[in-house]
Parts: C-alpha cells; sequence; structure tokens
C-alpha cells in the first residue's frame, strides 16, 4: 500500500509503506525507557525493530507497538530473544550477532514520524521483511509472559 510518511526531519515523503502487520521488521528510531525518562522524544539512531501488535482504534488510524532490535547482549538471558543467523541474512541485515528486547516497547500511530527508510535500498524500502511465523511465536510469547508479569516497560511515543 502507499502511503504519507514523515521523515525525523519532519519532511513529507511520497514513498510506498509496508502494513503495519505483527512480525514485520521496520526501520524505526526507537526510542529506549531510558532515552524517554532524559526527556528525550526521539531515539538516538535507527534500527530494526520488530512490529508486535498493530491494532485499529478507529476508522484510518493504526496503533503500533514494536520491540527493538539490538547488538548489545543482555545482562539477563530472558531479557531478550537472540536473532538466529540464517534469520538475519533473511532479513537483509548485518552478520553481527543480535537480540530482540522484550523488556520494554514502543507504541505510536502508524506510520509515525519516527519510521524511516533504509540507508541504501533502491526501491526506497521501510522494512526488511517478516519473521518466520514459528520465530516470531516465540518472540510474542515471550513478551506476553512478560506483560503478564508486569515486567515490560511501555514507552509511548508522540503522535
Amino acid at each position: 500500500s502507499a502511503g504519507r510518511v514523515f521523515s525525523p526531519r519532519r519532511q513529507v515523503l511520497s514513498m510506498p509503506l509496508p502494513l503495519p502487520h505483527p512480525g514485520r521488521v521496520i526501520s524505526y528510531s526507537y526510542l529506549w525507557a531510558r532515552e524517554h525518562s532524559d526527556s528525550r522524544e526521539s531515539g538516538v539512531k535507527t534500527r530494526p525493530c520488530v512490529i508486535v501488535l498493530d491494532r485499529q482504534v478507529r476508522e484510518g488510524v493504526t496503533i503500533v507497538t514494536v520491540v527493538a532490535v539490538t547488538h548489545a547482549p543482555p545482562s539477563d538471558p530472558a531479557d531478550a530473544v537472540e536473532i538466529p543467523a540464517k534469520i538475519k541474512a533473511q532479513l537483509g541485515l548485518d552478520g553481527q550477532r543480535s537480540w530482540i528486547v522484550i523488556t520494554e516497547v514502543n507504541s505510536f500511530v502508524w506510520p509515525g514520524p519516527d519510521l524511516s527508510a533504509i540507508p541504501g535500498t533502491s526501491p526506497t524500502r521501510f522494512d526488511y521483511g517478516v519473521l518466520p511465523p514459528g520465530f516470531f511465536r516465540k518472540v510474542r510469547d515471550d513478551l506476553v509472559a512478560r506483560v503478564k508479569a508486569r515486567r515490560v516497560q511501555i514507552v509511548p511515543r508522540s503522535q
């Protein structure tokens, strides 16, 4: 589907946008909870993030919840899910080890000002692809368990 998106510099661009479905890996300026508590409104850098939930709140308005992908190993292995090298390769991500952090999420109105084009893609892309269903279920189930235990920080984003 085609749409309009605001770049981090707030310039309007007309580019094709992916549909915001769970499991899709997008290029997004994730705002860590520690940055949010420092009163930042935008993440320090753009990174791959996995959509874990999309819900239409009214006609034409969808709220998306994402978790971040990072190269930093978690201090507690239960705080993140390592992405297998094969899946990283399928998505076109680098060869370094990476984890999906399940201790916090960002929620925002799709597409939001912090969705970013992946540098060097032609045609321009905003997503890397979709996680395999079995792997996504593991990420989702681990996140849901943490939510039920009230061990996930929700970082709301400016609209």
